[in-house]
């Protein structure tokens, strides 16, 4: 079992940053692909970013390629999502996950998600 917990999200105005945490317990972090997903209201759940087990490689969906950076902190167990010149469109639930496939993840564990708000 893999115990995730997000936190970070909030309020901010267009071309505004954040930068949420995903704090990992359990089993190693390590032996994990770890990434990033959003859901907006009345929308299905997409993949925003990943990043591989060893932290070397990375992945992001085209709409937040350039703008997000996702990273991960071995000491801390602890994963992030930088956002950069976020958009209204960027509003949704953020979820971090834990899992066996690259670069999709294959979410075995989620957590349980963060608000991010984006005013025009």
């Amino acid at each position: 079992q893999v115990q995730l917990v997000e936190s970070g999200g909030g309020l901010v105005q267009a071309g505004g940053s954040l930068r949420l945490s995903c704090a990992a317990s359990g089993r190693t972090f390590s032996n994990y692909v770890m990434g990033w997903f959003r859901q907006a209201p009345g929308k299905e759940r997409e993949f925003v970013a990943s990043i591989a087990r060893s932290g070397s490689l990375t992945y992001y969906a085209d709409s937040v390629k350039g703008r997000f950076t996702i990273s991960r902190d071995y000491a801390k167990n602890t994963l992030y999502l930088q956002m950069d010149s976020l958009k209204p469109d960027d509003t949704a639930v953020y979820y971090c996950a834990a899992g066996s496939t690259w670069p999709t993840v294959g979410s075995d564990y989620w957590g349980q998600g963060t608000q991010v708000t984006v005013s025009s």
